[in-house]
């Protein structure tokens, strides 16, 4: 429905600047005649279907142009210049110019045609492997926002996930090395991995187990077909909050660590033991064992990926992502991310150049009796 109400606003506005040219027409032929015949207008006229193919499609523009042709014959009619062989060669000036801007602009309506179909299906792709989060589970309150780095693509390498089992809510937060379909690919098998882990009740750290061979499997069957999958990977952290404690366990994988907004305090949950990114086949001579924090009613733990503390403004200074988190301390977490979105967005001056995803999670007070 909004994407009609869009389009409808679209053509009215060009229904209202369609008047331009026409106006356009109508004071350069009105000039042209009224002035001495040493002084002719009639090769301005080009300028209408020109500026019509800036805002009209091509049906509307060959009709600007043909309007603009019969002026410039009323005009060669009032002057007595119809049959001479300049005003031929401006009739057929302008017939040309009008020719090509109306086929500029088929192309560039085909064009966006197909940049419109792309768009649906990222967004189709988006909503089946990133399932928006909850915004409310067991005692939890999730917020969450995604950018993808190009802003027609909707969907880059950055994943997140939730599962919730036994009265336990684990979320799972990623960055796949790499961009389009293949980052795509492992994006889907990390985020399997996850679900699949999850509803089985395994523990945290069979869990970081079962995604890094089942990524591993992925990136061994693609290797006849790619030959730069030795270099993918994905970074992944995993939390995990039980109800009944307040506590979070967090496992990380080559991924920056979740902060802890605690009153007026940013806290890094930086685990003693942080694993190797998955797909690297480094995780088979230990198992990753989680690390507990306190997280009580009222704490907010903030996951992120690496194209929030990567960005960089013009000098090349880091976005400060702690310093931000303590401004605003108190916010409930939708104004939290939102409020880090505007100002990541102020830091770089306009979109972020990479995949960024952030989540912050609060834990409500236990309800009264």
């Amino acid at each position: 429905m909004a994407t009609f109400r869009g389009l409808r606003r679209v053509l009215q506005a060009s229904h209202f600047l369609v008047v331009i040219p026409l106006g356009l027409i109508v004071i350069i032929t009105a000039l042209d005649l009224a002035l001495p015949r040493s002084v002719h207008l009639g090769p301005l006229l080009v300028v209408a279907p020109a500026l019509t193919a800036s805002f009209a499609g091509p049906w509307c523009t060959a009709v600007i142009g043909a309007l603009a042709m019969a002026a410039e014959v009323v005009d060669g009619l009032g002057q007595g210049v119809l049959g001479r062989f300049e005003h031929h060669v401006e009739m057929i000036a302008l017939f040309a110019v009008t020719a090509v801007v109306v086929v500029f602009r088929a192309i560039h309506e085909r064009h966006q045609a197909v940049l419109h179909q792309v768009r649906s299906i990222s967004e189709i792709t988006q909503r089946v492997l990133l399932r928006p989060l909850p915004r409310r589970v067991g005692p939890l309150r999730i917020a969450s926002i995604y950018l993808a780095a190009a802003a027609e693509a909707k969907i880059g390498g950055d994943l997140y996930a939730a599962a919730r089992a036994d009265n336990v809510t684990r979320l799972l937060i990623g960055d796949v090395r790499g961009k389009g379909l293949a980052a795509i690919n492992d994006a889907a098998a990390s985020l399997c991995a996850f679900r699949e882990a999850s509803h089985r009740h395994l523990s945290l750290s069979t869990l970081i187990t079962r995604m890094e061979t089942s990524i591993c499997q992925n990136l061994t069957e693609r290797a006849e077909t790619d030959p730069d999958v030795q270099e993918c990977f994905v970074t992944a952290a995993v939390v995990e909050i039980p109800d009944t404690e307040p506590t979070v366990n967090v496992i990380a994988c080559g991924h920056p660590p979740p902060l802890l907004l605690r009153g007026n305090r940013v806290l890094t949950l930086q685990p003693d033991q942080v694993g190797p990114p998955l797909g690297l086949e480094l995780l088979k001579a230990s198992e990753p064992r989680p690390a507990t924090y306190p997280f009580g009613p009222g704490d907010v733990l903030l996951l992120y990926t690496d194209g929030v503390i990567e960005a960089r403004d013009r000098t090349g200074e880091f976005f400060d992502l702690p310093a931000r988190l303590g401004e605003r301390a108190g916010d409930d977490v939708d104004t939290l991310v939102e409020r880090i979105r505007e100002h990541l967005f102020l830091h770089v001056d306009g979109r972020p150049d990479d995949d960024t995803v952030m989540i912050a999670i609060e834990r409500l007070p236990a309800p009264g009796p």
